[in-house]
């Protein structure tokens, strides 16, 4: 299934007046600014007769994709590894909570369907603003047990990868708008672009396309690669992993402990993609370079 370009709608923009300054001169003018509001992700769980539910994330994001962005979340932390756990995914109206009004989903599970809720704790520990070096993440990777990625089954010509960020842009409506999103798309080895997704938050992003499959019965996605139109990060590399996809290309730099993680786990990360050219930092075997032209493995950040 084709990507189309992302509708444009009132819940994801906000148009407002601003001064626009050139020099010593200002005018007023209407600017579009990408909305971001707080979406609470909650999952059921239990016997029928005594289900619980309990919030176990609050997450700023761009209005839309919520239930796709909640399903990825779960996936991306390991909670979640096959549409059969989940009896219904259901969106729920704004009401007053912490901080004013909010959004929320509920994932409710099928009974007799356990999950390790202490991973969300352990997991803390991924984010770069904790503070926390990288052991307690790796080691709580090693024990996720994520779908073995595939072996080199499928390769992807150069020529395919430098042109990457231009067809992710193509479908950016958004960003066109406000130029302040982040988006990620799953693309085939072809580099046909399967599923694009756009929000404030890099992280996000990569949710909505992976919650996306995963609702839509996709998994694990180990004949897909993503592409992010930022850096690639720790909790990028991760998320990838959990879903099986072999390939992250992002248009930004890596993040030393991403490229820690995808040679750990044997996937393809690249970096600094361009039309010009690309770094490869781990598993270069998954793409054919063209004739006559070198290698671009990168040993170092």
């Amino acid at each position: 299934m084709l990507a189309s370009p992302i509708s444009m709608s009132s819940k994801q923009i906000l148009a407002r007046e601003i001064q626009k300054v050139a020099g010593s001169h200002a005018e007023s003018t209407l600017d579009h600014v990408a909305l971001e509001e707080p979406l609470e992700i909650q999952i059921a769980h239990g016997p029928v007769a005594t289900r619980e539910w309990k919030t176990i994330a609050i997450t700023m994001r761009t209005p839309g994709h919520d239930r796709e962005l909640a399903a990825g979340f779960l996936v991306g932390e390991g909670l979640l590894r096959s549409l059969d756990q989940i009896e219904a995914v259901h969106s729920r109206g704004p009401r007053y909570g912490e901080g004013g009004w909010q959004h929320s989903v509920r994932v409710t599970l099928r009974p007799g369907v356990t999950i390790d809720m202490g991973r969300l704790e352990r997991n803390f520990y991924t984010t770069s603003s904790c503070g926390v070096c990288g052991k307690t993440s790796m080691e709580a990777l090693e024990l996720s047990a994520f779908p073995p990625l595939p072996a080199v089954d499928w390769r992807i010509d150069s020529e395919i990868v430098r042109d990457l960020p231009t067809r992710l842009s193509q479908v950016q409506s958004l960003f066109e708008q406000t130029g302040g999103v982040h988006a990620a798309g799953l693309f085939t080895p072809a580099g046909q672009p399967v599923i694009v997704r756009e929000d404030v938050g890099r992280h996000n992003a990569v949710d909505k396309v992976i919650g996306g499959q995963f609702l839509a019965g996709r998994s694990p996605l180990s004949d897909l690669l993503l592409v992010v139109s930022g850096r690639a990060s720790f909790e990028l590399m991760q998320k990838a992993l959990a879903s099986g996809i072999p390939m992250l290309v992002a248009v930004g730099a890596p993040s030393s402990l991403a490229v820690e993680v995808a040679e750990k786990f044997g996937a393809t990360l690249i970096g600094f993609t361009r039309a010009g050219g690309f770094n490869i930092y781990t598993s270069q075997e998954r793409v054919r370079l063209g004739a006559n032209e070198p290698a671009a493995l990168a040993t170092s950040i």
